[in-house]
């Protein structure tokens, strides 16, 4: 069934659609028929289960003896590319943040990585909507070039009726977070990724809600949206914010290569 993407949020086109994805359906037999609508109407899926977030320490100097590097020299985007005019640095909470504006798209980092572990702080604010790109080309959308980590007010009313793979953590298009510790709107989170080959695992506010092979997830390339997704034959890109002009702060925002 076709879907159209508005914002990061794929929202079915079942109602306006049905007659072109089922044209033959008032010559079907009725209990074929009556299948094919039903599953064309299936409910989506709800927001996965909360766990509670936990506090995560942030010791700099032991993260730069690790091996860590800061990709935010917290005064100008130096290193990014893409849409630096979509977003600006911003004071929060007396530290310095990575915030999209209204308009702002697709923010990527100069150098591209292949394995990694990706620290970072992000603050939404309410019904916000972004996205982490992972190993992502320059060009194109990094959702199905690359690949994207949702970042989404799973709460928003607005967004209920998602596919679980939608939900804030997922993989999109590929992967759905099995849980969520998100804090409440306007309370920094902190996420880590960590990319190894074919493995990504997310941890959120010190709970995993997603640890996925995705040459599991979407064998011989099929996926769940049902759509060529470029990452699972890339094997490094550009690591990136995919915005779609909704006010989101990123800060502390760290990687180690692999």
């Amino acid at each position: 069934m076709e879907v159209r993407r508005r914002g990061r949020a794929m929202v079915s086109r079942a109602t306006a659609d049905r007659r072109a994805d089922f044209p033959t359906l008032s010559h079907m037999h009725a209990y074929i028929a009556t299948f094919a609508f039903l599953f064309a109407c299936a409910p989506a899926a709800e927001p996965p289960a909360a766990v509670a977030p936990k506090p995560v320490a942030f010791d700099a100097a032991a993260e730069k003896a690790d091996g860590f590097a800061v990709l935010f020299n917290g005064n100008d985007l130096e290193g990014w590319v893409g849409d630096t005019k979509g977003y600006k640095v911003e004071s929060i909470d007396g530290a310095p943040a990575i915030v999209c504006q209204p308009g702002g798209t697709n923010l990527f980092t100069k150098d591209a990585f292949a394995d990694f572990e990706l620290r970072l702080e992000f603050l939404l604010t309410a019904g916000a909507n972004n996205g982490i790109a992972l190993r992502a080309p320059l060009e194109g959308d990094p959702a199905w070039a690359g690949f994207e980590s949702q970042v989404l007010d799973n709460a928003a009313e607005k967004y209920k009726g998602l596919k679980d793979w939608q939900y804030h953590g997922s993989i999109y298009g590929v992967a759905a977070a099995t849980a969520t510790a998100l804090r409440p709107v306007g309370e920094w989170n902190s996420q880590t990724i960590t990319m190894k080959g074919k493995r990504v695992t997310i941890v959120l506010n010190g709970a995993t809600i997603l640890d996925v092979d995705l040459d599991e997830a979407a064998p011989e390339g099929k996926t769940v949206a049902g759509e060529k997704v470029g990452g699972l034959t890339r094997t490094e890109g550009h690591i990136g914010f995919c915005g779609h002009g909704d006010r989101v702060a990123f800060r502390n925002i760290r990687v180690k290569r692999m």
